[in-house]
């Protein structure tokens, strides 16, 4: 093992490296270009032996991605912001063909107006495309989640595509020391990829992507729910064989001083980390707080949310993005769910939406938002459901 000096991008370039995939089509856009030229560079220096696809646009780029693992070969991609946008139309096939391709995707910004800097509004918007969908925190993050990605994707009881999500530029632009697994043990890890009704098998001869009408597509939608619903039983196995393989753990949540926490943050990617900061400062003051950072938000993991959050005396859970005219932000609404369908108690849940367009949320901010939650500890009440923090009012 050795530790090297890399972005979030480099990161995730460097998993896709170690996987050596057989097909990456991909086209570049702030701020996941530097995962394109980076790898770019890695297959014109002979690192890999993967075709790569230069296309004209997203939608082609994840349109070679479905003809690429629809003929039965692993299969990878990056985009961000309006290159998800573009790709919508083929997301929805990705998924709906049971393909396993792995896309990092750098969260950043939907238009108008244009912004090239991260909030999570593209990765929430394909939130029901199909996707299984990870959030990292950290570089290391990326690329440990890259390379275990390809297992949950080519799971055999799974086989569904997969977002690594990190935020843009925060992220994907700030150079982290990364502790890089050998070449030998990632290619016995990920082991050869054994595709399952691959097109190009002409020996057993399958047909891709008919037309499916009111007889058959119901139950085929059924199936593609059903292949979610299998990955959140899977997940834990994956993640412990991850565990035995690498030393690290990881899960669903990750709950962060939380044993005797009376108010909490829940929050997803790099917010996690200013939290912790925070956390630590009142820890010494003697408030209990702690966070639930979530990890997986597709599948998300009700049971968990809601063991995690049974003995809180309220909660504020952080959004970077807003669901227009919805009761709350998308992690809010699931979170209130598996809170509401599983806990007898009512917890005071209060929700802010944060960061949209790149904008820092500092530690006074948070600070801001637990005396509020805290609060609403203190009287069982919520003063106002839905909270904008760091915005011009």
């Amino acid at each position: 093992m050795k530790i090297l000096p890399l972005t979030g991008d480099q990161a995730a370039a460097e998993s896709m490296r170690q996987i050596n995939p057989d097909v990456v089509a991909a086209y570049p856009i702030t701020p996941q270009t530097e995962i394109v030229m980076v790898f770019s560079q890695m297959a014109a220096n002979g690192l890999v032996d993967t075709e790569l696809i230069p296309v004209e646009s997203e939608h082609s780029a994840m349109s070679a991605c479905v003809g690429s693992s629809a003929s039965g070969v692993r299969t990878m991609t990056a985009t961000s912001s309006q290159g998800l946008a573009l790709m919508w139309e083929i997301l929805y096939i990705a998924a709906g063909l049971r393909l396993p391709i792995v896309m990092h995707t750098v969260n950043r910004a939907l238009s108008a107006p244009i912004n090239i800097h991260g909030d999570h509004s593209d990765g929430m918007g394909a939130r029901d495309s199909g996707w299984i969908q990870i959030y990292c925190e950290t570089g290391q993050e990326v690329y440990e989640m890259g390379i275990m990605a390809i297992r949950v994707a080519e799971h055999s009881d799974i086989l569904l595509p997969i977002m690594v999500c990190q935020d843009g530029f925060i992220t994907s632009h700030a150079i982290e020391g990364v502790k890089i697994l050998d070449d030998a043990d990632v290619k016995k890890y990920i082991g050869e990829y054994v595709p399952k009704d691959p097109l190009l098998d002409v020996n057993h001869p399958v047909t891709y992507g008919p037309i499916d009408l009111q007889d058959y597509y119901f139950e085929h939608r059924y199936q593609q729910a059903e292949a979610m619903r299998t990955a959140k039983k899977k997940l834990p196995e994956i993640f412990a064989e991850f565990n035995k393989f690498s030393g690290k753990n990881y899960d669903f949540i990750e709950k962060y001083k939380m044993d005797d926490a009376e108010v909490a943050i829940f929050a997803l990617s790099s917010t996690c980390g200013t939290t912790r900061v925070v956390i630590d400062d009142l820890r010494e003051k003697g408030i209990k707080v702690g966070m639930i950072k979530l990890t997986v938000f597709r599948p998300f993991p009700m049971e968990e949310v809601a063991a995690a959050c049974k003995n809180l005396k309220a909660l504020a859970v952080l959004d970077r993005a807003d669901s227009c005219a919805a009761q709350g932000g998308p992690v809010f609404n699931d979170v209130c769910t598996a809170m509401y369908t599983l806990l007898e108690k009512k917890i005071p849940t209060l929700n802010y939406i944060y960061g949209l367009g790149g904008r820092d949320i500092d530690e006074a901010q948070i600070k801001n938002i637990i005396n509020e939650t805290l609060e609403a500890a203190k009287t069982g009440k919520v003063k106002k459901l839905i909270n904008y923090s760091g915005v011009r009012i």
